[in-house]
């Protein structure tokens, strides 16, 4: 099992903690993770983070709950049981489509919001009893933790943190 070093620095205030990041990383540091109790606007951008693709994903999974929801109104009202409700033709789905619309756009979006959450679970592997991965239970009430790996330089990220405003600087052994 391979260990190595991580500083943890602890903030009490999300604007400190922003600040915070663009000095480090101004400084050329890695930042590995940030572990905050809400979510702070800008950090993404600030860590360097590339955006996000689960809106391709979303649209993807829509235009997938689209095509269902079309082929089985088609093959249950047109093809299989053709019935005549109100008045409407039964013998082709363009003249019932009007008819079906609300069906094919809650379909759409029940297969995009549910597949997209099974898909957010996979990508941040979050599986069902997976014991929680926070190194200090303080960041899910009101504290900031800044992740940075040590690589013999431990008393300059010290220093460094310390200008920034960390109220607290640890010293820890991750294993991997």
């Amino acid at each position: 099992m391979e260990s190595s070093k991580v500083i943890h620095a602890i903030y009490t205030d999300d604007d400190v903690l922003m600040s915070a990041v663009k000095q480090v990383k101004a400084a050329k540091h890695h930042i590995e993770e940030i572990y905050t109790p809400f979510p702070v606007h800008g950090l993404d951008k600030a860590m360097g983070l590339a955006p996000t693709r689960l809106a391709i994903c979303a649209f993807i999974y829509g235009c997938i709950g689209l095509t269902v929801a079309t082929t089985m109104m088609n093959f249950i009202m047109i093809e299989d049981w053709p019935q005549n409700i109100g008045g409407k033709p039964s013998f082709s789905y363009l003249e019932n489509m009007p008819a079906f619309v609300p069906i094919m756009f809650e379909l759409t979006v029940f297969f995009a919001a549910h597949l997209m959450v099974i898909t957010f679970y996979l990508r941040s592997r979050m599986w069902p009893f997976k014991s929680a991965e926070n190194p200090d239970p303080r960041t899910t009430d009101d504290h900031f933790l800044m992740e940075i790996p040590v690589h013999n330089n431990e008393t300059e990220l010290s220093d460094l943190l310390k200008e920034t405003g960390a109220v607290e600087i640890k010293l820890v052994d991750k294993a991997h």
